[in-house]
């Protein structure tokens, strides 16, 4: 009678670690599914913008929209940017940070992303790497001058002079257990006219 007791708890026991444990992948993939999930719904709403259509929702409760594809080229990467840089927006893709210059406009334009899903690639730029910026109005070329890591509370340091700068901003490092944390890895990347691209 207690063996039966015995193998019943150890068979209840397995099945709760099971359980558990599928519970903790499901979890911890939700975040790259939507992710993925999202990029190829914005896609839709980015040929619109394209196409000449304003501010065009990809979902319709979505509180954002596309407005421009960032990729660089050497890498495989492609990612819609979206509107604001809040963090409902970058649950589905990097963010445009309101108050920098809008892409394809003069001045520096800062976006913003999640490090552990679309500005994952950021931890493999090096200097002199090229990014493309497709905004409603044109496609510009980039050339990555400088990598920063800085503290969140000295965010002043990042440029805001009208030079026509591409910065790209995430949590660092890439690798930490914990979201968030006071440092920022920060892309500096210049207009590059010479840049020919596909």
């Amino acid at each position: 009678m207690i063996r039966i007791f015995k193998n019943t708890y150890r068979k209840l026991f397995v099945i709760a670690l099971l359980v558990c444990g599928l519970w903790f992948i499901g979890q911890g993939s939700y975040i790259h599914t939507k992710a993925v999930l999202a990029q190829i719904l914005l896609e839709t709403s980015w040929s619109k913008t394209l196409n000449g259509q304003k501010k065009v929702k990809p979902w319709p409760w979505a509180d954002t929209w596309p407005v421009a594809r960032l990729s660089a080229p050497d890498y495989g990467i492609s990612h819609i940017v979206l509107a604001g840089a809040s963090g409902s927006s970058l649950a589905f893709g990097p963010g445009h940070l309101f108050g920098s210059a809008g892409p394809g406009e003069d001045g520096n334009i800062i976006i913003s992303g999640h490090r552990d899903t679309h500005f994952n690639f950021l931890k493999y730029l090096k200097i002199g790497d090229f990014l493309n910026l497709q905004s409603h109005i044109k496609t510009e070329s980039y050339r990555v001058t400088d990598i920063l890591v800085i503290d969140k509370a000295t965010i002043d340091v990042v440029p805001t002079d009208i030079n026509n700068k591409l910065l790209l901003i995430t949590c660092y490092p890439f690798n930490a257990v914990q979201a968030g944390g006071p440092l920022r890895y920060v892309i500096i990347a210049e207009p590059d006219h010479k840049h020919i691209f596909i």
